[in-house]
């Protein structure tokens, strides 16, 4: 599995960001939040969450809207919003760039985009100190046809990897939270009961399990903030949330 490269913060203008990079794609996220909500939207007792996706080129589709409702839904659950009531939280993902062989896959784009803009509304939910529950980790699983030479299922799949692999008989996203419980579950495609839960298995593993555990640990080093990790997701989240929180706290130690 190849590793993400992330930067925290890489925006003045915003309350939080993160730049992510991951199997050719290159998102960039911003958080801002809590700020005034206007009178239409207010919650009396938590907070609105808005949430918007830019595409690469050209203006807005369905595609979009349809992504924005599955992040809205899946980030809700760990956010706290309760916490911050009658505010709003507005998170806006902007898609810099797309593998050359995205669009000749021939599977849905939307799923192959989903997980990472997943990884990078998170990363900049935590840049933003926004409340949270929990942490969340998501991977693609993808099923080759049977026609071809090898129908194992792959993990995390580049754009190339799935072109190779044509055709693709279903691909699968799951989002996990940081105590194992699924979080989203999207599909598309043929599939049985049997394989779809092969699938969650295996982004199960790689999500939350330890390598000593059956789990699946990461091919290649996690470079985060320019430090070379070698983890599963979510101990690579994890280390995330160290760094911030010892970055938040340098004045301690200057003082």
């Amino acid at each position: 599995m190849v590793a993400p490269e992330v930067t925290l913060t890489q925006l003045n203008r915003a309350d939080g960001s993160a730049a992510y990079t991951h199997n050719g794609y290159s998102i960039i996220g911003a958080v801002n939040g809590p700020i005034e909500v206007q009178r239409r939207d207010e919650q009396p007792e938590e907070a609105t969450l808005e949430v918007n996706v830019r595409p690469s080129a050209g203006v807005g589709t369905p595609r979009e809207r349809h992504l924005e409702t599955l992040l809205h839904n899946t980030l809700r659950s760990i956010i706290l919003t309760r916490l911050i009531p009658r505010t709003l939280v507005q998170i806006t993902l902007q898609v810099r760039s797309l593998p050359e062989e995205d669009t000749s896959t021939g599977v849905n784009t939307s799923l192959t985009l989903l997980p990472h803009l997943l990884h990078t509304a998170f990363l900049s939910l935590l840049s933003a100190s926004i409340p949270l529950c929990t942490t969340l980790t998501s991977v693609l699983v993808a099923y080759p046809s049977s026609t071809t030479k090898s129908s194992t299922p792959l993990l995390s799949p580049t754009a190339n990897e799935l072109l190779r692999a044509k055709p693709i008989r279903s691909t699968h996203v799951f989002a996990f939270s940081g105590d194992r419980r699924l979080l989203l579950n999207e599909s598309d495609g043929k599939f049985s009961y049997e394989e779809w839960e092969t699938a969650c298995e295996m982004a199960e593993e790689v999500c939350c399990k330890e390598e000593d555990q059956g789990g699946v640990s990461l091919g290649d080093s996690m470079v985060v903030d320019g430090a070379v990790q070698s983890q599963n997701l979510e101990k690579w989240l994890r280390e995330v949330v160290r760094r911030k929180v010892e970055y938040e706290q340098r004045w301690k130690s200057a003082t």
